[in-house]
């Protein structure tokens, strides 16, 4: 029986004929039988549609067809929850080099029934073995295709975490839809050959991944259907065994096996140095549940993800110290907002970690004084990065002059590709959902015969080792993420739900669609289509091409220099893919996702009144 508000409760063929349908087909029942043969899947739906309006839910993401199992989910009963889960279990199909049960990521609630933000960290972990030198002699580039990066994974401990705090359906009916589409296949684009084939030298460093990822010995043609019956059934053996089967049984000592041994094949360059990752770490994986970060902006509550992410402290402190800084102009607005970014990553750098390994001090970050103090660092006529630390053990909000603007930066090796997700039902429960692999492919290390990748996310802790480093490597620790699921409320009730792929510039995408949204007055869509620019207390900004363009002449005469973030025609050349959900009233709602970013994503409405 379906439960309409949250409860508690445990619980390469080519298809031009089918892309001609375009059209979204629903199933039968969600569930089979474990002597019946699985419902067919609809055929390949391949629209995108950036921008819905509507009113009784909505589902947005990078994915046309994981949006469409998700909406399904909202428009058969489910709750938000319960299709946040489906909608994420089909992008692990659709987007397997960027998400999948082989990672881990945040997940971000709002509760209607109480008003309550809460959030599950389902970050992977390192390995309890893993000793601090690990990472010693080898390179990032070494490193990231191994199984020494691979981290214990949280996204299935995550789904479970989440359906039986709030869901109204079985982990087993969420995953179906997903095993559907694995079975039947989707249909290649533009965005998924160019990533296959930027990773082709990384997938032929082991025997196994090339045999589902590089059919013939090169990428998936475009237009081709791409087939994964493995993780179909991986998918349905874990709904009939539950989440034991891959934390203590026999999937556990698949993926274990693999990463102490990579199948790593003769021809390859690359070390591709073993893992330490025993059955022991992921019987012991546990996610954590905690309360939201919060800050204010402008009238508004702004919800974010706790440490071991820094995503909610920066995001909100950056937000913190744009409220400080008085501004008249677009020019002085957009100088404002890089330059509180900047001094944020400070503050990041220097204090951001696991909470369980390291003191982490959250509530003196969000602290609107300790803001109004680090706003004196900026000078509104010109650039002051890089910018230093501030002290969160004395601050007064009183301007000194004279602060010092020179310290050592660090390299941020949080890599980009990640996928985020974004529902709300017709009850107003709220889901906010990044997850990851870490890098495009993850560590490129398929588990055999089981049809996904492993992250590559230790790799997202410093490479060299200091003991006052909140990042240092740790066995058991969380490395640092900066993934942003973020939950906007006025009065109480949602007002933007907003998050993004991007590694470090995940904050920055955040931050100035929120800046767009709420400072510009800009409308949502127009607020995702904006160009972007990143700046993460270094020299130079990381910016997309149009934004150097249309803002550049704004932004120069106050010393910002800027650089593009990738060349022209790769996957790295944009910042961002986010998807969003803002809220009207009598709970009618804008579903926004990229319209061109990485291939465009799909917002839709479970009963649409008008589109863009």
């Amino acid at each position: 029986m379906n439960v309409p508000a949250p409860t508690a409760r445990r619980r390469a063929a080519t298809v031009t004929a089918l892309l001609a349908t375009g059209a979204l087909v629903l199933t039968s029942s969600p569930g089979t039988a474990a002597n019946e043969a699985p419902a067919r899947a609809p055929a390949p739906y391949t629209e995108k549609t950036p921008v819905s309006r509507g009113s009784g839910g909505a589902v947005s993401s990078v994915d046309p067809e994981a949006t469409r199992i998700g909406l399904r989910v909202l428009k058969r009963g489910g709750n938000a929850v319960d299709a946040a889960v489906a909608t994420a279990a089909a992008l692990g199909v659709t987007e397997p080099y960027s998400a999948g049960i082989g990672g881990g990521g945040y997940f971000v609630f709002y509760n209607a029934a109480n008003g309550r933000v809460t959030t599950i960290d389902g970050r992977e972990t390192a390995p309890q073995s893993m000793p601090r030198t690990a990472f010693d002699g080898f390179t990032f580039d070494q490193l990231v295709t191994s199984g020494r990066s691979v981290g214990v994974p949280g996204t299935l401990a995550t789904w479970e975490t989440a359906l039986d705090r709030w869901g109204s359906r079985s982990l087993r009916r969420a995953l179906e839809p997903a095993a559907r589409l694995a079975d039947r296949g989707f249909v290649v684009d533009e965005t998924f050959r160019l990533q296959t084939a930027e990773n082709q030298p990384r997938f032929e460093a082991f025997t196994t991944t090339p045999d589902l990822f590089l059919p013939g010995g090169r990428p998936p043609a475009v237009g081709t259907l791409f087939e994964n019956p493995d993780l179909a059934r991986t998918y349905r053996r874990i709904g009939r065994l539950g989440t034991d089967w891959f934390y203590s049984g026999r999937l556990g000592r698949d993926i274990t096996a693999v990463v102490q041994s990579p199948p790593k094949s003769p021809d390859t360059t690359l070390p591709v140095p073993e893992g330490f990752m025993r059955p022991r770490d992921l019987a012991e994986y546990r996610t954590i549940v905690r309360r939201a970060t919060r800050v204010g902006y402008r009238g508004y509550r702004v919800h974010g993800m706790p440490p071991s992410s820094s995503g909610g402290t920066t995001v909100g402190e950056a937000l913190n110290i744009m409220e400080e800084l008085e501004t008249s102009g677009l020019d002085e607005l957009l100088h404002g907002y890089l330059e509180a970014s900047a001094v944020a990553f400070a503050d990041r750098a220097r204090y951001l970690g696991d909470p369980a390994y390291t003191p982490v001090p959250t509530r003196r970050l969000l602290d609107q004084t300790f803001a109004a103090e680090r706003a004196c660092e900026i000078d509104m006529s010109t650039t002051g990065v890089p910018y230093t630390a501030g002290d969160v053990e004395s601050y007064d909000g009183v301007c000194e002059s004279g602060r010092a603007r020179t310290g050592r930066q660090r390299r941020d090796t949080e890599n980009r590709e990640t996928t985020n997700l974004t529902v709300a039902d017709r009850w107003g429960n709220v889901v906010e959902y990044t997850l990851t692999i870490e890098q495009t492919g993850g560590a490129g290390l398929l588990v055999p015969n089981r049809g996904f990748l492993l992250n590559n996310e230790l790799t997202d802790f410093s490479l060299t080792w200091t003991s006052t480093d909140p990042n240092r490597l740790e066995g058991g620790k969380r490395p640092r993420s900066s993934m942003s699921p973020t939950i906007l409320t006025r009065d109480g009730r949602p007002f933007l739900a907003l998050g993004s792929p991007g590694g470090s510039s995940i904050i920055t995408t955040v931050l100035q669609v929120i800046l767009n949204r709420v400072d510009r007055d800009l409308s949502l869509p127009r607020s995702v289509r904006e160009p972007r620019a990143s700046q993460r207390n270094s020299q130079t900004v990381s910016a997309e091409q149009a934004f150097i363009d249309r803002y550049g002449p704004l932004l120069t005469p106050f010393g910002h220099r800027f650089a593009a973030p990738g060349a022209p025609g790769t996957s790295a050349a944009e910042i961002g893919a986010l998807t969003a959900i803002e809220f009207r009233g009598k709970r009618r709602m804008v579903a926004a996702a990229e319209p061109t970013r990485r291939g465009g994503g799909s917002a839709l409405v479970v009963d649409p009144r008008s589109q863009e």
